[in-house]
């Protein structure tokens, strides 16, 4: 139901991105978790290299004598309070660019175009109650035994209205850490390694939308995807999702994905209007994910010590 002559105004400003965003393969994925130059991935936020030099500094840091481990410990503790206290004072902002954001969209498409979006995003909520409610949740309730399903949905709600109003995986990790620890008796080592790295790689709500935006647009065109082109979708859409640290803004991988089946990407700018509403919910979910893997790897500690 959407006019594509609509789309035409806004193709020149996709015809640079599918140059620019790429999926690397799977040993270039691994490869690129070690930073050659770790000042640099600092600089350009790229999370997966930053926590890999933390591993080793903090590694290191245990063969440190006490008196400097302590000094050690109780500097980057003191970063950690003070960026959090940044990330506050940005969440404070970023709402005001977020209406700019849509606004522009939507005086650009119009809410004709924009309300036939709905329907991917009625599906997109169904997909990820499945996901959360089904495979999460029945995750913890086979395999974690410091919680059950109930008591974990019970103590994850407000996590979940926290990233779902921030669309933040990193600013909800401090949260994320406190519920863990506090409610569902994880224990803090655990917390400390597994929910900071999950909020960088473990993104199941990401992953789900990148293949179904790419289905969705693939159907505007009225193409017939091949089994082919639905495996290679399957697979950009997963390493996406891990690999999305470095990347400006989560709908930017859909390009990759798009362009792994051979799908135009024209029709992407109409869903940056909304995108704000799908990264609320897949935030929501992400961070979900990340609390069921710290309850169940936290058993397999428990049982090797």
């Amino acid at each position: 139901g959407i006019d594509m002559a609509t789309l035409e105004s806004a193709a020149i400003h996709v015809d640079h991105m599918e140059e620019s965003t790429q999926i690397p393969g799977f040993w270039e994925t691994v490869t690129g978790f070690v930073p050659a130059n770790p000042f640099k991935a600092l600089v350009d936020g790229n999370i997966l290299q930053i926590i890999v030099f933390a591993m080793f500094m903090g590694f290191a840091a245990t063969f440190l004598e006490d008196e400097k481990k302590e000094f050690v410990l109780k500097f980057f503790n003191y970063l950690t309070e003070l960026f959090i206290k940044v990330m506050t004072a940005i969440m404070y902002v970023a709402p005001i660019g977020v209406f700019c954001l849509m606004a522009d969209a939507t005086g650009t498409f119009g809410y004709t175009v924009l309300a036939k979006i709905g329907y991917l995003i009625v599906l997109y909520i169904i997909v990820l109650a499945v996901v959360t409610y089904g495979m999460i949740g029945g995750t913890v309730a086979l395999f974690s035994k410091c919680t059950t399903y109930v008591k974990f949905f019970k103590a994850m709600w407000k996590v979940q209205v926290f990233a779902f109003s921030t669309a933040s995986s990193m600013a909800t990790l401090p949260l994320n850490m406190q519920t863990a620890r506090t409610e569902l008796g994880v224990s803090a080592e655990t917390t400390s390694f597994a929910l900071p790295l999950g909020a960088t790689i473990n993104m199941n709500g990401n992953a789900a939308y990148y293949a179904m935006a790419a289905t969705f647009i693939a159907q505007m065109y009225g193409m017939d995807l091949s089994m082919p082109q639905y495996i290679a979708i399957v697979i950009t859409s997963t390493l996406g999702a891990v690999g999305q640290a470095g990347v400006p803004g989560p709908t930017l991988l859909v390009v990759a994905v798009l362009v792994s089946a051979g799908i135009p990407i024209d029709a992407l700018p109409i869903l940056f209007g909304v995108d704000r509403i799908f990264d609320m919910l897949r935030t929501a979910v992400n961070i979900t994910g990340d609390a069921a893997c710290a309850t169940i790897v936290d058993q397999f500690r428990e049982e090797e010590a």
